[in-house]
Protein backbone atom coordinates (compact mmCIF):
# COMPACT_ATOMS: atom_id res chain seq x y z
CA UNK A 1 0.00 0.00 0.00
CA UNK A 2 1.33 3.35 -1.17
CA UNK A 3 2.02 6.63 1.05
CA UNK A 4 -0.75 7.85 -0.24
CA UNK A 5 -3.27 5.75 0.75
CA UNK A 6 -1.50 6.32 4.18
CA UNK A 7 -2.53 10.20 3.54
CA UNK A 8 -6.36 9.16 2.72
CA UNK A 9 -6.83 7.12 5.36
CA UNK A 10 -5.70 10.16 7.56
CA UNK A 11 -7.79 12.55 6.39
CA UNK A 12 -10.44 10.41 6.85
CA UNK A 13 -10.33 9.53 10.40
CA UNK A 14 -13.31 10.43 12.28
CA UNK A 15 -10.94 13.17 14.23
CA UNK A 16 -9.04 15.23 11.59
CA UNK A 17 -12.99 15.28 9.20
CA UNK A 18 -13.75 16.43 12.61
CA UNK A 19 -10.95 19.67 12.11
CA UNK A 20 -11.08 19.89 8.59
CA UNK A 21 -14.74 21.70 9.29
CA UNK A 22 -12.86 24.67 10.42
CA UNK A 23 -13.38 26.00 14.04
CA UNK A 24 -11.04 27.55 16.72
CA UNK A 25 -10.13 30.53 14.60
CA UNK A 26 -9.33 28.72 11.86
CA UNK A 27 -11.14 28.25 8.42
CA UNK A 28 -11.65 24.88 6.57
CA UNK A 29 -8.80 26.30 4.22
CA UNK A 30 -7.05 26.82 7.12
CA UNK A 31 -7.50 23.61 8.93
CA UNK A 32 -6.72 21.45 5.71
CA UNK A 33 -3.30 23.56 5.28
CA UNK A 34 -2.19 22.75 8.58
CA UNK A 35 -2.73 18.95 8.34
CA UNK A 36 -1.25 18.50 5.13
CA UNK A 37 1.80 20.54 6.65
CA UNK A 38 2.06 17.92 9.48
CA UNK A 39 1.36 14.89 6.95
CA UNK A 40 4.17 16.19 4.87
CA UNK A 41 6.63 16.38 7.94
CA UNK A 42 5.04 12.71 9.13
CA UNK A 43 5.60 11.25 6.01
CA UNK A 44 8.60 8.35 5.98
CA UNK A 45 9.85 5.38 4.63
CA UNK A 46 11.48 2.15 5.95
CA UNK A 47 14.03 0.44 3.59
CA UNK A 48 14.79 -2.96 5.21
CA UNK A 49 17.91 -3.60 3.03
CA UNK A 50 19.63 0.14 3.10
CA UNK A 51 18.36 -0.27 7.22
CA UNK A 52 20.71 -3.46 7.79
CA UNK A 53 23.44 -1.53 6.01
CA UNK A 54 23.74 0.93 8.25
CA UNK A 55 25.52 -1.34 10.57
CA UNK A 56 28.50 -0.36 8.39
CA UNK A 57 29.27 3.10 8.59
CA UNK A 58 28.19 2.93 12.20
CA UNK A 59 30.66 0.05 13.37
CA UNK A 60 33.00 2.58 15.55
CA UNK A 61 29.90 3.17 17.83
CA UNK A 62 28.58 -0.22 17.68
CA UNK A 63 31.65 -1.86 18.35
CA UNK A 64 32.01 -0.38 21.94
CA UNK A 65 28.38 -1.42 23.19
CA UNK A 66 28.29 -5.11 23.42
CA UNK A 67 24.45 -6.08 22.70
CA UNK A 68 22.80 -8.61 25.74
CA UNK A 69 19.37 -9.91 24.74
CA UNK A 70 16.80 -11.38 26.99
CA UNK A 71 13.92 -12.99 26.49
CA UNK A 72 14.08 -13.08 22.73
CA UNK A 73 11.65 -15.61 22.63
CA UNK A 74 8.80 -13.69 23.70
CA UNK A 75 9.11 -11.77 20.45
CA UNK A 76 9.62 -14.75 18.34
CA UNK A 77 6.44 -16.79 19.43
CA UNK A 78 4.56 -13.52 18.86
CA UNK A 79 5.93 -11.81 15.89
CA UNK A 80 4.66 -13.92 13.10
CA UNK A 81 0.52 -13.86 14.40
CA UNK A 82 0.41 -10.47 16.23
CA UNK A 83 1.18 -6.52 14.93
CA UNK A 84 3.22 -6.02 17.90
CA UNK A 85 4.32 -2.18 20.15
CA UNK A 86 7.10 -2.32 21.37
CA UNK A 87 6.98 -0.14 24.65
CA UNK A 88 10.56 0.69 26.14
CA UNK A 89 12.20 2.89 28.70
CA UNK A 90 14.93 5.67 27.20
CA UNK A 91 18.08 5.92 28.31
CA UNK A 92 20.29 7.02 25.57
CA UNK A 93 20.56 8.46 21.90
CA UNK A 94 22.12 5.11 21.30
CA UNK A 95 18.46 3.36 22.19
CA UNK A 96 17.63 3.59 18.26
CA UNK A 97 20.76 1.59 17.27
CA UNK A 98 20.94 -1.06 19.68
CA UNK A 99 17.00 -2.08 20.01
CA UNK A 100 16.55 -2.44 16.47
CA UNK A 101 19.59 -4.83 15.99
CA UNK A 102 18.69 -6.46 18.43
CA UNK A 103 15.53 -7.41 16.39
CA UNK A 104 17.54 -7.89 13.19
CA UNK A 105 20.15 -9.98 14.81
CA UNK A 106 17.42 -12.58 15.61
CA UNK A 107 15.69 -12.20 11.90
CA UNK A 108 13.18 -10.15 13.49
CA UNK A 109 12.32 -7.01 11.04
CA UNK A 110 12.67 -3.95 13.22
CA UNK A 111 9.88 -2.09 13.55
CA UNK A 112 8.71 1.71 12.77
CA UNK A 113 10.44 3.87 16.04
CA UNK A 114 8.56 6.91 17.57
CA UNK A 115 11.35 9.46 17.60
CA UNK A 116 12.30 12.79 19.05
CA UNK A 117 11.94 15.92 15.61
CA UNK A 118 15.33 16.94 17.24
CA UNK A 119 16.69 13.97 15.37
CA UNK A 120 15.87 14.61 11.81
CA UNK A 121 18.21 17.29 11.00
CA UNK A 122 20.97 16.90 8.24
CA UNK A 123 21.95 13.87 6.64
CA UNK A 124 20.41 12.18 9.59
CA UNK A 125 17.17 13.35 9.19
CA UNK A 126 17.77 11.98 5.80
CA UNK A 127 18.78 8.59 6.93
CA UNK A 128 15.42 8.42 9.35
CA UNK A 129 13.11 9.93 6.71
CA UNK A 130 14.08 7.69 3.41
CA UNK A 131 15.27 4.64 5.68
CA UNK A 132 15.07 3.83 9.27
CA UNK A 133 10.92 4.98 8.47
CA UNK A 134 11.41 6.75 12.11
CA UNK A 135 8.49 8.44 12.79
CA UNK A 136 9.45 12.58 13.78
CA UNK A 137 7.72 13.45 17.14
CA UNK A 138 7.31 17.29 17.90
CA UNK A 139 7.63 17.91 21.83
CA UNK A 140 7.77 21.30 22.48
CA UNK A 141 4.42 22.86 24.68
CA UNK A 142 2.97 24.43 20.92
CA UNK A 143 2.84 22.04 18.93
CA UNK A 144 1.33 19.53 21.69
CA UNK A 145 -1.60 21.81 22.24
CA UNK A 146 -2.18 21.76 18.71
CA UNK A 147 -5.62 20.15 18.21
CA UNK A 148 -4.09 19.76 14.46
CA UNK A 149 -0.91 18.24 15.29
CA UNK A 150 -2.51 16.01 17.83
CA UNK A 151 -4.84 14.91 15.42
CA UNK A 152 -2.74 14.40 12.41
CA UNK A 153 -0.09 12.36 14.78
CA UNK A 154 -2.98 10.21 16.11
CA UNK A 155 -4.63 9.43 12.71
CA UNK A 156 -0.67 8.58 11.41
CA UNK A 157 0.51 6.62 13.43
CA UNK A 158 -2.78 4.10 13.87
CA UNK A 159 -2.48 3.79 9.78
CA UNK A 160 1.59 3.01 9.94
CA UNK A 161 0.66 0.75 12.79
CA UNK A 162 -1.74 -1.06 10.28
CA UNK A 163 1.37 -1.78 8.06
CA UNK A 164 4.52 -2.19 10.41
CA UNK A 165 5.03 -2.95 14.27
CA UNK A 166 5.76 0.24 16.10
CA UNK A 167 8.43 0.92 18.95
CA UNK A 168 7.54 3.56 21.45
CA UNK A 169 9.81 5.31 24.25
CA UNK A 170 6.90 6.04 26.41
CA UNK A 171 8.56 8.20 29.42
CA UNK A 172 8.73 10.66 26.06
CA UNK A 173 12.35 11.14 26.31
CA UNK A 174 15.49 9.87 27.49
CA UNK A 175 15.52 10.58 31.18
CA UNK A 176 17.89 13.25 32.34
CA UNK A 177 18.35 12.11 36.11
CA UNK A 178 18.30 8.33 35.58
CA UNK A 179 15.03 7.18 37.10
CA UNK A 180 12.39 5.45 35.41
CA UNK A 181 10.03 9.03 34.25
CA UNK A 182 5.96 8.92 34.30
CA UNK A 183 4.75 7.79 31.07
CA UNK A 184 3.34 9.75 28.43
CA UNK A 185 0.04 7.99 26.80
CA UNK A 186 -0.79 9.66 24.16
CA UNK A 187 1.06 7.82 21.50
CA UNK A 188 0.19 4.38 23.47
CA UNK A 189 -3.42 5.63 23.07
CA UNK A 190 -3.27 6.41 20.01
CA UNK A 191 -1.91 2.82 18.72
CA UNK A 192 -4.73 1.03 20.91
CA UNK A 193 -7.40 2.98 18.85
CA UNK A 194 -6.28 1.33 15.55
CA UNK A 195 -8.79 -1.98 17.47
CA UNK A 196 -6.77 -4.82 16.11
CA UNK A 197 -7.77 -7.70 17.56
CA UNK A 198 -3.76 -9.11 16.98
CA UNK A 199 -2.23 -6.31 18.44
CA UNK A 200 0.03 -6.97 21.88
CA UNK A 201 2.43 -4.76 23.95
CA UNK A 202 5.81 -6.38 24.63
CA UNK A 203 7.61 -4.86 27.07
CA UNK A 204 10.96 -3.79 26.61
CA UNK A 205 13.95 -2.25 28.85
CA UNK A 206 17.47 -1.17 27.88
CA UNK A 207 20.29 -0.78 30.25
CA UNK A 208 23.87 -0.26 29.99
CA UNK A 209 26.92 -0.82 32.13
CA UNK A 210 27.65 3.24 31.61
CA UNK A 211 25.60 4.98 29.32
CA UNK A 212 27.43 7.11 26.48
CA UNK A 213 25.80 10.64 27.74
CA UNK A 214 25.68 10.01 31.01
CA UNK A 215 28.14 13.63 32.19
CA UNK A 216 25.86 15.69 29.70
CA UNK A 217 22.52 14.00 30.88
CA UNK A 218 23.33 14.59 35.20
CA UNK A 219 24.82 17.69 34.75
CA UNK A 220 21.63 19.00 33.58
CA UNK A 221 19.10 17.18 35.50
CA UNK A 222 16.21 17.98 33.66
CA UNK A 223 15.75 18.79 30.18
CA UNK A 224 14.73 22.52 29.77
CA UNK A 225 14.87 23.03 26.01
CA UNK A 226 15.29 20.45 23.01
CA UNK A 227 18.85 20.97 21.80
CA UNK A 228 20.10 20.12 17.69
CA UNK A 229 20.96 16.78 17.71
CA UNK A 230 24.16 17.71 15.96
CA UNK A 231 25.47 19.57 19.13
CA UNK A 232 24.83 16.91 21.53
CA UNK A 233 26.57 14.61 18.96
CA UNK A 234 29.57 16.39 19.63
CA UNK A 235 29.68 16.41 23.08
CA UNK A 236 29.06 12.53 23.01
CA UNK A 237 31.98 11.82 20.66
CA UNK A 238 33.92 13.84 23.44
CA UNK A 239 32.55 11.39 26.14
CA UNK A 240 33.23 8.44 23.54
CA UNK A 241 37.16 7.89 23.98
CA UNK A 242 37.68 4.95 25.99
CA UNK A 243 34.28 4.34 26.33
CA UNK A 244 33.11 0.25 26.57
CA UNK A 245 29.76 -1.10 27.85
CA UNK A 246 27.30 -3.64 27.96
CA UNK A 247 23.51 -3.07 26.55
CA UNK A 248 21.01 -5.43 27.76
CA UNK A 249 18.07 -5.31 26.09
CA UNK A 250 15.15 -7.42 27.86
CA UNK A 251 11.94 -8.52 26.59
CA UNK A 252 8.61 -9.15 28.18
CA UNK A 253 5.61 -11.25 27.94
CA UNK A 254 2.97 -9.79 25.10
CA UNK A 255 0.05 -8.14 27.05
CA UNK A 256 -3.28 -8.60 24.79
CA UNK A 257 -4.91 -4.95 23.43
CA UNK A 258 -7.94 -6.52 23.17
CA UNK A 259 -9.52 -6.24 26.79
CA UNK A 260 -8.67 -2.52 26.84
CA UNK A 261 -10.91 -0.07 25.41
CA UNK A 262 -9.40 2.99 24.34
CA UNK A 263 -12.48 4.82 24.79
CA UNK A 264 -12.61 3.81 28.07
CA UNK A 265 -10.03 6.08 30.66
CA UNK A 266 -9.83 3.71 33.21
CA UNK A 267 -9.02 0.98 31.09
CA UNK A 268 -5.95 3.18 29.80
CA UNK A 269 -4.84 4.31 33.23
CA UNK A 270 -4.51 0.50 34.04
CA UNK A 271 -2.37 -0.21 30.85
CA UNK A 272 0.17 2.27 31.18
CA UNK A 273 0.27 1.18 35.03
CA UNK A 274 0.92 -2.27 34.15
CA UNK A 275 3.59 -1.66 31.07
CA UNK A 276 5.48 0.83 33.37
CA UNK A 277 5.17 -1.86 35.93
CA UNK A 278 6.09 -4.77 33.69
CA UNK A 279 9.31 -2.54 31.97
CA UNK A 280 10.84 -1.66 35.82
CA UNK A 281 10.90 -5.37 36.56
CA UNK A 282 12.66 -6.07 33.35
CA UNK A 283 15.22 -3.08 33.94
CA UNK A 284 18.48 -5.22 34.17
CA UNK A 285 20.27 -4.51 37.80
CA UNK A 286 23.78 -3.65 36.56
CA UNK A 287 26.68 -3.08 39.12
CA UNK A 288 27.29 0.26 38.17
CA UNK A 289 24.19 1.22 39.49
CA UNK A 290 24.23 -0.73 42.13
CA UNK A 291 27.86 0.74 43.68
CA UNK A 292 26.56 3.98 43.05
CA UNK A 293 23.92 3.54 45.35
CA UNK A 294 25.47 2.05 47.81
CA UNK A 295 28.71 4.63 47.79
CA UNK A 296 29.93 6.61 50.33
CA UNK A 297 31.99 9.86 49.61
CA UNK A 298 34.89 8.06 51.60
CA UNK A 299 34.46 4.20 52.03
CA UNK A 300 36.74 1.07 52.34
CA UNK A 301 35.72 -1.61 50.12
CA UNK A 302 35.06 -4.25 52.09
CA UNK A 303 32.36 -1.27 54.06
CA UNK A 304 31.30 -1.02 50.54
CA UNK A 305 30.73 -4.42 50.07
CA UNK A 306 28.58 -4.95 52.84
CA UNK A 307 26.13 -2.22 51.93
CA UNK A 308 25.87 -3.88 48.18
CA UNK A 309 24.86 -7.16 50.02
CA UNK A 310 22.29 -5.36 52.18
CA UNK A 311 21.05 -3.45 48.54
CA UNK A 312 21.38 -6.73 46.88
CA UNK A 313 18.73 -8.40 49.18
CA UNK A 314 16.28 -5.85 49.27
CA UNK A 315 16.31 -6.05 45.48
CA UNK A 316 16.27 -9.41 45.62
CA UNK A 317 12.42 -8.71 47.61
CA UNK A 318 11.56 -6.52 44.93
CA UNK A 319 12.19 -9.76 41.98
CA UNK A 320 14.57 -7.25 40.76
CA UNK A 321 16.16 -8.74 37.25
CA UNK A 322 20.27 -8.79 38.68
CA UNK A 323 23.27 -9.38 36.85
CA UNK A 324 25.00 -10.41 39.51
CA UNK A 325 24.30 -11.31 42.96
CA UNK A 326 27.07 -10.49 45.60
CA UNK A 327 28.95 -7.54 46.60
CA UNK A 328 32.23 -8.67 45.61
CA UNK A 329 31.18 -8.64 42.45
CA UNK A 330 29.63 -5.62 41.88
CA UNK A 331 33.06 -4.17 42.92
CA UNK A 332 35.23 -6.59 40.25
CA UNK A 333 32.78 -5.42 37.55
CA UNK A 334 31.91 -2.34 38.00
CA UNK A 335 35.28 -0.64 40.23
CA UNK A 336 37.17 -0.65 36.54
CA UNK A 337 34.42 1.09 34.71
CA UNK A 338 34.20 4.22 37.29
CA UNK A 339 37.95 4.97 37.95
CA UNK A 340 38.52 4.48 33.73
CA UNK A 341 35.67 7.28 33.20
CA UNK A 342 36.65 9.57 36.45
CA UNK A 343 33.57 8.79 38.23
CA UNK A 344 35.52 7.53 41.22
CA UNK A 345 38.63 7.24 42.65
CA UNK A 346 40.24 3.99 43.98
CA UNK A 347 43.02 4.88 46.64
CA UNK A 348 44.48 1.59 47.92
CA UNK A 349 41.55 -0.24 49.99
CA UNK A 350 39.16 3.15 49.95
CA UNK A 351 37.24 4.47 47.46
CA UNK A 352 36.04 8.00 46.99
CA UNK A 353 33.79 9.74 44.95
CA UNK A 354 34.70 12.29 42.14
CA UNK A 355 31.66 12.79 39.94
CA UNK A 356 28.74 13.06 42.53
CA UNK A 357 25.80 13.97 39.92
CA UNK A 358 27.14 11.46 37.57
CA UNK A 359 26.68 8.33 40.27
CA UNK A 360 23.46 10.15 41.50
CA UNK A 361 22.28 9.70 37.94
CA UNK A 362 23.02 5.65 37.76
CA UNK A 363 21.98 5.38 41.73
CA UNK A 364 18.34 6.56 40.31
CA UNK A 365 18.25 4.15 37.57
CA UNK A 366 17.30 1.33 40.16
CA UNK A 367 15.10 3.82 42.06
CA UNK A 368 11.54 2.48 40.84
CA UNK A 369 12.95 -0.95 42.53
CA UNK A 370 13.60 0.87 45.98
CA UNK A 371 10.66 3.11 46.37
CA UNK A 372 10.11 1.55 50.07
CA UNK A 373 13.98 2.74 51.50
CA UNK A 374 13.09 6.24 51.17
CA UNK A 375 15.53 8.90 48.62
CA UNK A 376 18.67 7.95 50.21
CA UNK A 377 18.67 5.35 52.41
CA UNK A 378 21.74 4.05 51.12
CA UNK A 379 23.46 6.51 49.04
CA UNK A 380 25.98 9.27 49.12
Amino acid sequence: MQQDEITRAVLSSDEVVRYLQGGAGQTPDQAKKSIQGYLDELRTTQRYRMYRALQHPLYPILRKIERVQENIGNVSAAVNSNRIIYASNHKSHTDYLIQPLVLDDNQIRPPVIAAGINLFGGALGLIHKHVTGAIPIRRDAESTRDPAYLATLKAYVAERLQRHDLFLYLEGGRSYNGSLKPFKPGLLHAAVQTKRSDLVIIPTAIAYDLVLEDFILSKQGVKRTQRPFLGELTEMVRYAVGYQSRSFVSFGEPIKLANYDPDVGRDMVKLKRRVREKIGKLYKVLPTALLATAIRPSITRSELEERIDELIEILKSSDANLDVETGRAVLDSATSLFTTRGIIVVEGDRYRIRERSVLRYYARTIDHLLSDRGDSALTH
